[in-house]
Parts: structure tokens; C-alpha cells; sequence
């Protein structure tokens, strides 16, 4: 019983608490700042975007868990340069933190810039690489989906649970558009090709951690999208295993943080899922 009170609180503090705060101040200032940012730069790709505000957001979350918890670790989507091999190096140099804190201050910023209002902020903490809290907060709709590891996952204060489908093709299923052009990309193009015949229908939105919120909540049966970041789905994989439901990587293993290729689902569709995947990448020759 102490290990597990222990592991969501140190030194009287929440981390839950914290997480949910940060999200909760990060996103009332993001919506201050929709359409009102000035500085739009390209990182890896033309696809792939960053403002003042996503930094700002960053830097706020980063100095309010430092008050807090001045000896975890931090890793944040704007603190590391563009590109995979970045993001793949910047995790494993943080992977032996006993905490670390996993940080995507606008998830969607594509999005943001445009004033379409589908972006979160993403925020989750792993212990020993276990993720044990994941908060997702979408401030324009003022939803916040929230995961303590054994303790379920919640939207609006109401416990979550993954969608009844049993079938692809009852289901409705979310993907991306990797800002990655020479691999991601096509990939998740021929996933698209591969499944738009076989489900109810298909969406892209632009947030991968909102669609694993959604996943969570039941209002997707399912997810996928190839060369996704710990920080995008880091707090949505919480989510989804806290709501009953199943994340692996496109072989089904399961998920850990260095994961870039991910299937998320209910779990009753997870096989047919990786399966219809499987045959859009053997497709392509």
C-alpha cells in the first residue's frame, strides 16, 4: 500500500496534481494566443511547425515542475533539434531518470497556427521508464483526460472506457500525416490506402495525442500513424491502457518509450488493425 501511495505522490505532492495544474495553465495561455503569435518557423519539414507559443507553453510547464520536483528530469518536444535521430538520442540519454517527466507543449501546433481548434497539451511521467501519469488537456474545449497508472483514466471527472466495436469494419479509426516525407509519410499513406476500404471510416485531425484520447474515451476505435515522438503519445498510451484498451508497436509488441511506429485500439479490433497494416507495408514491394 505505501509503494503504491508512493508512486503518484512525493513529499505530499501530487504528481497527478502537478500534471493537471501545469496542463490546466499551459492552456488557458495557449488560448490567449490563438491567432495572436508571432514567430511561425518550419523544424524538420514545411509540415512540421513551431511558434513562440509552443516554447512559451514549454518553458511554462518546465519552471512550474521544477518548483515542484527541482530533481526530476525533463524532456520536452521544443528542447530537442528536429528529426528523428534527435529525438531518439535526447530519450536515451533521459531513459535512466528515476523520474521523467514527457512533455509536448502543443500537440497540433499545425493546427493551432491555423486556427483550427484541435491541439492539447500532453504531459506524462514515467517512473524507471513505466509511465505512471498521463494528463491530455484540450483547452478549447476545456476537456482534460487524466491517467494514474492502476487507477483508471477520466474525462470531466466521469471514468473512461475504450469503444464496444468488434469488427474494423464497424469501426472508426483516426491516423496522421507524418511531417516526415522520405519514409514516414508514404507508409502512413499505404496504412490509409490499405484501411479506408475495410473501417467505417477513417479520420485525420492533426493531434495524435487527442486522437488517443480519443481512443480512451471510446469515441475512436482506433489509432495509428508511423514516426510519432515519446512525446506525442506518451500521456495517450496511459490513457488508452488506463480505459481498457491495447498500444503496441506494428508488430504488436508492446509499448515502451521508444516506440515511433504505434497501433492503438480498443483491443477487440487490435489483430485485424495490425493485420490490414501488415499488408500495406508488404504491398508496397
Amino acid at each position: 500500500m505505501n509503494e503504491e501511495r508512493n508512486a503518484s505522490v512525493v513529499g505530499g505532492k501530487s504528481f497527478t496534481a502537478v500534471a493537471i495544474n501545469c496542463a490546466s495553465k499551459a492552456g488557458e495561455w495557449i488560448k490567449t494566443k490563438l491567432g495572436n503569435y508571432n514567430q511561425l518557423q518550419s523544424k524538420y519539414s514545411s509540415q512540421d511547425l513551431v511558434t513562440e507559443v509552443d516554447k512559451g507553453s514549454e518553458r511554462l510547464i518546465r519552471n512550474l515542475i521544477a518548483t515542484h520536483f527541482p530533481h526530476h528530469s525533463f524532456l520536452g518536444e521544443e528542447g530537442v533539434e528536429p528529426g528523428p535521430e534527435a529525438s531518439a538520442k535526447a530519450l536515451e540519454e533521459a531513459r535512466d531518470a528515476e523520474y521523467l517527466w514527457i512533455v509536448d507543449p502543443i500537440d497540433g501546433t499545425t493546427n493551432f497556427v491555423h486556427g483550427f481548434p484541435f491541439f492539447c497539451i500532453s504531459i506524462a511521467l514515467a517512473h524507471r521508464g513505466e509511465l505512471i501519469v498521463g494528463v491530455v488537456y484540450d483547452p478549447m474545449r476545456n476537456e482534460l483526460f487524466v491517467a494514474e497508472k492502476g487507477k483508471g483514466a477520466y474525462v470531466h471527472g466521469r471514468k473512461m472506457g475504450v469503444a464496444d466495436e468488434e469488427r474494423l469494419r464497424e469501426s472508426l479509426i483516426a491516423t496522421g500525416l507524418p511531417p516526415e516525407q522520405q519514409a514516414a509519410l508514404p507508409l502512413n499513406l499505404r496504412g490509409i490506402n490499405e484501411l479506408a476500404p475495410k473501417v467505417r471510416n477513417l479520420r485525420i485531425a492533426g493531434s495524435a495525442a487527442l486522437h488517443m484520447a480519443y481512443v480512451a474515451a471510446g469515441r475512436l476505435s482506433g489509432f495509428w500513424e508511423i514516426g510519432l515522438n515519446s512525446w506525442d503519445m506518451a500521456a495517450g498510451v496511459l490513457l488508452i491502457q488506463e480505459s481498457g484498451g491495447m498500444v503496441t508497436d506494428l508488430n504488436g509488441e508492446p509499448y515502451n518509450l521508444a516506440v515511433r511506429n504505434v497501433a492503438a485500439s480498443n483491443g477487440r479490433i487490435h489483430d485485424e488493425l495490425l493485420g490490414a497494416l501488415k499488408d500495406a507495408e508488404t504491398s508496397s514491394g
